[in-house]
């Protein structure tokens, strides 16, 4: 974990592949092989079924704003002085119960505490882009103006 920001351990190896496929631009969910139940976050069993069998699959990385909070004051302290700044939870296109935790971004450059706070919007359509952040590239989001 870094001193500064809250980094995934990227070498979990339930998550790994996650953010291997992170680093290559591609937003991707494990998938049950013997029942096909997508899941995330990503786990050893799967719920539904309890096969410890799984493999990778893409995702198109478009889906909508589910929820959404400003925390103010931060909630961590190593984020004081980015405060205030938004995390969004995303409920995935292809399956709106594979939701995913990040930022909105206002560009796929642009700092996450730097985004006009107003622009949030439950629905909103949105797609993935990947920041990198100490050498981990996070999953955040930008508002896809071509879904709506």
């Amino acid at each position: 974990m870094s001193e500064q920001w809250l980094v995934p351990d990227v070498e979990d190896p339930d998550s790994a592949p996650f953010w291997q496929a992170a680093a290559q631009g591609q937003l991707v969910v494990q998938s049950c092989v013997d029942c096909g139940q997508r899941r995330f976050p990503p786990r050893p069993m799967c719920y539904r079924c309890r096969s410890l069998r799984h493999h990778w699959q893409p995702l198109s990385g478009r889906g909508t704003i589910w929820s959404f909070v400003v925390p103010h004051p931060p909630l961590l302290p190593a984020y004081e002085a980015v405060a205030p700044y938004n995390v969004i939870v995303v409920a995935a296109a292809e399956d709106p119960a594979l939701r995913f935790v990040g930022n909105l971004v206002e560009s796929p450059e642009a700092p996450f505490h730097q985004t006009n706070l107003d622009r949030l919007q439950i629905g909103a359509p949105v797609r993935v882009v990947f920041q990198q952040v100490e050498g981990i590239y996070l999953p955040r989001w930008v508002l896809d103006p071509s879904e709506r």
